[in-house]
């Protein structure tokens, strides 16, 4: 499973922009947070939101916020002008929280649960649709035959 919690703050403004087949709404900021360590630097982090999620990101989130964040974690690599690959990482969230009452006095208004955004995200094509489908619970194997075919009987 792919869930990451993670507390940061907003070092640059959402970017709210449509996709162009069918106009859905991705905002995209960036987001700091400090290492494990006191004298490790701060780490930077793409953050990624879809549809109602998008809107409300560019609404309430301004630079200085911190925020906690609720999604999964993504690897994008793509080709560099000088001729290698790099890797980058994004949190794709499915919900986030303003610490301290920044962006409102109630934090339950900024809240956008992921399947209200849902249902108006871009669904990637290289990943197998189930990834998605969050309100699918897995099944589980009732017959001791199925759990031959398993290779991790757990």
């Amino acid at each position: 499973m792919n869930s990451c919690v993670l507390m940061a703050k907003v070092i640059q403004n959402p970017e709210l922009r449509y996709t162009s087949d069918n106009q859905t709404e991705v905002a995209q900021m960036l987001v700091e947070f400090e290492g494990r360590r006191s004298e490790d630097p701060p780490a930077t982090l793409k953050v990624v939101g879809w549809g109602g999620l998008a809107t409300q990101m560019k609404e309430t989130c301004t630079e200085g916020d911190r925020l906690i964040l609720e999604g999964r974690l993504s690897m994008n690599t793509f080709e560099r002008k000088e001729g290698f690959k790099e890797k980058r990482a994004e949190l794709v969230i499915s919900r986030f929280y303003p610490v301290d009452g920044v962006a409102s006095s109630s934090s339950t208004g900024n809240v956008v649960p992921f399947d209200a955004a849902k249902s108006s995200q871009q669904k990637d094509s290289s990943f197998p649709q189930n990834n998605y489908d969050l309100d699918e619970s897995p099944q589980t194997s009732t017959s001791p035959t199925d759990d031959v075919d398993d290779p991790i009987p757990f």
